[in-house]
């Protein structure tokens, strides 16, 4: 038995232990948050790029992405303009050069896609249709104008002061320029893999994960008496933590962490995929099972071996463990049951039964009804009844107790045994019987067996369920 401190230092070491559990799997789900960001980072980093530039600026660091030198000469371009128009105005010959320098980069960026390394042709695909739009809405321009033309036209003193330079350039930074701006550099290391600094932001996590899963396993190791690998095993999600590659995998162990610390309540999800696992697969386990056992009742009964065991066979190669016919105990066991227990508590059931049919016969008869007004002869169904069953019982208990009525009764069970497996043994006796045994099994495994489905496993299911939440109540 415990003692009061030590149930108090255990529970005290529990709560400790819960604690540090919380704590690893509050750390385990950050690393999950990092990861997924990390995932989710190029496919999205034009959403993060509109929302959240700060991010960006230094995320773009961990995966090696710089601005693209020739759209951000492009857009440094288009800046300088903007800020000579405020110098000079529009016409003057220095604005003339600029948009010279403007309608050789446009060329340039058309033909070389700058957009491809970052996967973002797209982008180029869609600033060429934007730009050819807007042109050929100006003046009713034909809109098969080539994307060549079109930034030829609109970077061009005479088209910008017909068309109203202000609102020109306030269509390029609200439409082309942010387009622009989400093109970048990634640089490639000598793997001929694109630089990727995530592990430098994960190494933390992954050695705190390493001491934890060391240390876990060891303990596990000295508490189960099991070798550290065969406790490593056991904690094998925990792995996923360790690994640099696939690392959306982390999900597994972390979601586990969440539930084995009570964070993450997972017990209705896990009640319902244990009951669709074993709805779906009880039904067939049990029909392959059922049908099993009958084949193989009935190969039995094919082969003999069944009545060799029923009948005892000498020849056979039946093994008897305890020098015991099993079958003959059993039935002299339910009978010493019978008259010693049984018999003596229905006797008065027994004695209202044959006072019943006495006096239906006896009413038949002419005679007794004659003679029911002679006194005595009214109770005389009631004492027969009476003297029936105790004599009946005196001599069952005779049978079983006096050495020579026993001896009569054992000769005469012996007697009918033999008697009975002599004609069991016959060929058409046995053959008879064992036919229609196969076909009973048969008939068995096609109408209750193979109907398992229909038997109700949903009903056996919440069943088991109910006994599972009664007990958690205890």
């Amino acid at each position: 038995m415990l003692s009061v401190q030590q149930i108090k230092a255990k529970k005290k070491s529990v709560r400790r232990n819960l604690w540090l559990e919380k704590l690893l799997a509050i750390i385990a789900f950050v690393n999950l948050i990092l990861v997924g960001f990390d995932l989710s980072y190029i496919p999205w980093r034009d959403f993060y790029f509109a929302e959240a530039p700060t991010i960006v600026k230094y995320y773009d660091q961990v995966k090696g992405i710089e601005p693209h030198r020739e759209t951000q000469r492009y857009l440094n371009k288009v800046e300088q303009l903007e800020t000579q128009v405020e110098q000079t105005g529009l016409p003057s010959p220095e604005v003339e050069k600029l948009l010279q320098q403007l309608r050789q980069l446009s060329n340039e960026m058309i033909e070389d896609n700058p957009f491809d390394v970052a996967g973002k042709t797209g982008s180029l695909a869609k600033i060429k249709r934007l730009m050819r739009l807007h042109v050929a809405n100006f003046n009713n321009r034909s809109i098969e104008a080539s994307a060549h033309e079109a930034f030829t036209l609109f970077w061009s003193q005479l088209y910008l002061s017909q068309a109203d330079w202000q609102k020109e350039v306030s269509f390029f930074n609200t439409q082309l320029r942010p387009l622009i701006e989400t093109n970048y550099y990634r640089d490639i290391g000598e793997n001929s893999q694109f630089v990727d600094n995530f592990w430098l932001v994960d190494l933390p996590f992954v050695v705190i994960f390493s001491l934890d899963f060391l240390i876990r396993t060891f303990f596990i190791s000295l508490r189960n008496r099991l070798s550290w690998l065969e406790a490593m095993l056991r904690r094998w999600y925990d792995i996923l933590l360790l690994i640099p590659v696939l690392r959306w995998l982390r999900v597994i162990p972390v979601t586990i962490r969440l539930y084995q610390s009570q964070l993450l309540n997972l017990e209705p999800v896990r009640s319902q995929i244990n009951r669709d696992f074993v709805a779906n697969f009880a039904e067939e386990i049990t029909e392959i099972v059922g049908i099993r056992i009958i084949d193989q009742l009935q190969e039995a009964i094919k082969n003999g071996n069944i009545s060799r065991w029923l009948l005892r066979s000498k020849n056979g190669t039946y093994i008897d463990i305890n020098n015991t016919h099993e079958i003959s105990a059993i039935a002299s066991r339910i009978v010493k049951l019978s008259v010693d227990q049984v018999l003596p508590k229905i006797k008065p059931d027994v004695e209202a039964l044959i006072y019943y049919n006495l006096q239906t016969i006896l009413n038949q008869s002419p005679v007794y009804k004659q003679l029911q007004n002679v006194p005595g002869v009214s109770n005389l169904p009631k004492q027969l009844a009476s003297e029936i069953a105790k004599s009946a019982y005196s001599a069952i208990v005779n049978i079983t107790e006096d050495r020579t009525s026993a001896k009569m009764w054992q000769q005469l069970t012996d007697n009918f045994s033999k008697t009975l497996e002599t004609e069991l043994q016959k060929e058409h006796n046995l053959k008879e019987i064992q036919n229609l045994l196969v076909d009973l099994l048969e008939e068995i495994k096609i109408n209750y067996v193979q109907n398992i489905p229909e038997g109700g496993i949903e009903e056996i299911l919440e069943e088991s369920e109910q006994i599972r939440r009664i007990k958690r109540k205890r």
